[in-house]
């Protein structure tokens, strides 16, 4: 996944970081299941299907508070990822009430400032020489890619028969935009039937 800055609000259900989310059914904010504040939008990316088949979104939000990203476990209802149209809402998930509306992605700004950012996202092959050294040593030079094979620092976060679906690189203070991951990856599971998501960090 390459990441490019928008010229202008994104308005499309396609592939990006940030902005508002494009919902392809009813908004559905999550919220803090403790706090009960909006969680933040972090992105959207297309769900995998086959020829045919109705387009799904997925819209991942995470919690955050004091630098710190919430999504350290997959079902404490800091991190959500929600599939619309036809998605199933995770039990652990809680929705605000109509008309929530959070905090996008953002970065810091020179005096730690919060400014929203949005990004498109360009989906693209893994270049050849990445794959064979994905064959080769089990490891790959690709901090944020959708699809193919996962690479954890320890242990998948989400056990079979979730299936691998995305990872996101975390970032530091002075990045694009803030995912405090711990220097680690943050990775995304779908469901067998691809109507419900999980998603959790591990640090490096």
């Amino acid at each position: 996944m390459k990441f490019h800055p928008a010229e202008e609000p994104i308005t499309e259900p396609v592939a990006k970081l940030g902005g508002d989310p494009i919902w392809l059914d009813e908004p559905c904010w999550p919220v803090h299941p403790g706090t009960r504040e909006p969680l933040d939008f972090i992105g959207q990316f297309p769900v995998p299907g086959e020829p045919g088949d109705e387009r799904r979104m997925a819209y991942l939000f995470l919690s955050y508070d004091d630098y710190e990203t919430g999504g350290m476990a997959a079902e404490d209802g800091e991190a959500v990822l929600l599939i619309q149209p036809g998605g199933r809402t995770p039990g652990f998930a809680a929705i605000g009430p109509s008309g929530t509306k959070g905090r996008s992605l953002w970065r810091f700004g020179p005096n730690e400032e919060q400014v929203p950012v949005e990004f498109r996202i360009d989906l693209m092959p893994v270049p050849d020489e990445v794959e064979q050294e994905l064959e080769a040593y089990g490891t790959v030079d690709a901090n944020d890619y959708l699809g193919g094979r996962p690479v954890y620092p320890d242990w998948a976060g989400v056990e079979a028969p979730w299936r691998f679906y995305f990872c996101l690189a975390g970032t530091d203070l002075d990045e694009q935009y803030y995912l405090n991951f711990a220097h680690g990856y943050g990775y995304a599971y779908l469901s067998p039937d691809r109507l419900e998501g999980r998603f959790s960090w591990e640090a490096a």
